[in-house]
């Protein structure tokens, strides 16, 4: 990779940029909060989608505080519509473990952030690029694409070389912008439709799938605060997915609790952890 090549890379990514930079609440902050909140929430969700839920989650927990110390009924009450609930158990297991071992603020380094729940390799290192400005290349799917794209290299690249690419190409002092400004040219320009490059996971369709009906449950009970096994058994009759399998996926997750029958030991009613019953 010549140093003309990728002199001529950034330039055109940032004249692109500067011509159509998209604006979202979470590119006028740089508490790092706030972009850990936006950056899980981005995770498999559109930014369209994210913008109000971003907003009110700010304005119902406005720092690490006030999440931790909030009711996961709450919380997922409040995360409903984006799917993937796990994610806001995650957020909600960062926050407490930000307050216990961080004095409430959290952490800038990519090795500390890695270590909390639901933080991979991109988002451990996405945080400090947009909260910090710091000097690291962040790859998700649309700059995987990007890159693969315009240097003409195989989608078989590993993580591995595909990172060490995204090292060179860095602008240092410019982390923030750079990330930002490829996020809006891979989203606006180089689309997967128009390069062919397909993302290295895909989600299957969602209505009807076994991620459909883990998000009908946890809404309901959301709603409901509490629900009879036997309701559920009812409702979802024809659900082509072991309920059971459900219900134990749910509760490794965090996400739900049971109580038993004294007499038989067997399941009887379910809620969100931590919800008071009826």
């Amino acid at each position: 990779m010549q140093v003309k090549d990728i002199e001529l890379f950034r330039e055109k990514v940032f004249n692109f940029y500067r011509q159509n930079k998209r604006v979202f609440p979470w590119r006028e902050t740089t508490d790092r909060y706030a972009v850990l909140i936006s950056e899980v929430m981005l995770q498999q969700t559109q930014a369209e989608r994210v913008v109000p839920r971003f907003e009110a989650w700010l304005q119902n927990f406005p720092d690490i505080s006030h999440l931790s110390a909030a009711p996961l009924r709450e919380i997922l009450a409040l995360w409903s519509g984006l799917g993937y609930n796990s994610r806001a158990v995650r957020l909600h297991q960062c926050a407490s473990i930000i307050t216990e071992c961080y004095g409430g603020v959290v952490p800038s380094q990519p090795e500390l952030l890695k270590k909390l729940p639901g933080i991979g390799e991109y988002t451990c290192r996405s945080i400090p690029v947009f909260a910090d400005n710091h000097d690291v290349a962040a790859v998700d799917t649309n700059i995987r694409r990007i890159i693969i794209h315009e240097f003409s290299l195989p989608e078989t690249i590993s993580a591995a070389r595909l990172q060490e690419v995204a090292d060179t190409l860095l602008p240092l002092g410019q982390s923030r912008q750079w990330h930002n400004a490829l996020m809006d040219y891979g989203s606006l320009t180089l689309t997967s439709k128009k390069t062919g490059i397909r993302p290295l996971t895909r989600q299957s369709k969602f209505q009807g799938s076994k991620r459909w009906y883990r998000g009908q449950l946890i809404k309901q009970l959301v709603q409901s605060e509490e629900l009879f096994l036997q309701e559920i058994e009812e409702k979802y009759v024809d659900c082509p997915w072991k309920l059971d399998e459900i219900i134990r996926e749910l509760m490794q997750e965090g996400l739900i609790e049971c109580s038993e029958s004294t007499s038989t030991s067997t399941l009887t009613s379910l809620k969100i952890k931590g919800a008071r019953p009826i």
